[in-house]
């Protein structure tokens, strides 16, 4: 019970300061529901028995953020857990100088931030953590805009108004119209011969009532 209190207490008081010394991947994941994850923890300058521990942060970090002690491995085939953790469901698989987290079937509420943590002299040595985030449906990802070619506007053009040209004067026309000319003097002609004649038999009629 000490030692978890212990470590829980080294957790919150050393978790915001990732180190160099371990090298926990990845940074994020993203996966559905009952799914199996596997994450890495790698130490470089620590020595070879060196125990490499699993902790897990549910809520964003802030100074009441509450870690869990999850496990450590021991060696190949033993593994120490800690309190409520579901056995049958994370493995550790390694320890120094790498470390691996196996995750079968998670669910949403596995959620959190995972980190790795050795016992440094005189400092406890944390990962930068790996972000895991289990939803049942994987969003996805947005298709790129295509865009669409607007059809082209059909331009009305209106067709040049045709120059109207006069009609020609041909040796035809003229030779109707001189005609139609004479046809209309002759008739004049011949009503005015006719008058005249009305005019001089009312005349004479005239004469030989009066004798």
């Amino acid at each position: 019970m000490q030692a978890r209190l212990w470590l829980l207490l080294a957790a919150q008081l050393a978790a915001l300061h990732g180190s160099l010394v371990l090298q926990q991947t990845p940074a994020s994941l993203m996966v559905q529901t009952n799914q199996t994850v596997t994450l890495s923890c790698k130490t470089e300058t620590s020595p070879s028995n060196t125990r490499i521990y699993w902790l897990r942060q549910r809520q964003a970090l802030s100074a009441n953020s509450h870690y869990e002690f999850l496990a450590y491995g021991v060696s190949v085939n033993k593994t120490v857990y800690g309190k409520e953790v579901e056995q049958e469901k994370l493995t550790v698989l390694g320890n120094s100088p790498r470390s691996l987290l196996k995750l079968q079937s998670v669910k949403p509420a596995d959620s959190g931030v995972y980190f790795c943590m050795i016992v440094g002299v005189p400092n406890l040595i944390f990962g930068k953590g790996t972000q895991l985030s289990v939803v049942d449906v994987l969003p996805t990802s947005p298709q790129p805009t295509r865009k669409t070619s607007s059809p082209k506007k059909k331009v009305c053009r209106f067709p040049n108004p045709v120059t109207r040209k006069g009609l020609s004067c041909t040796p035809l026309i003229i030779g109707l119209l001189v005609a139609a000319v004479l046809i209309l003097l002759v008739s004049l002609g011949v009503a005015i011969h006719l008058r005249c004649l009305q005019r001089r038999a009312r005349l004479r009629l005239l004469k030989q009532f009066y004798k």
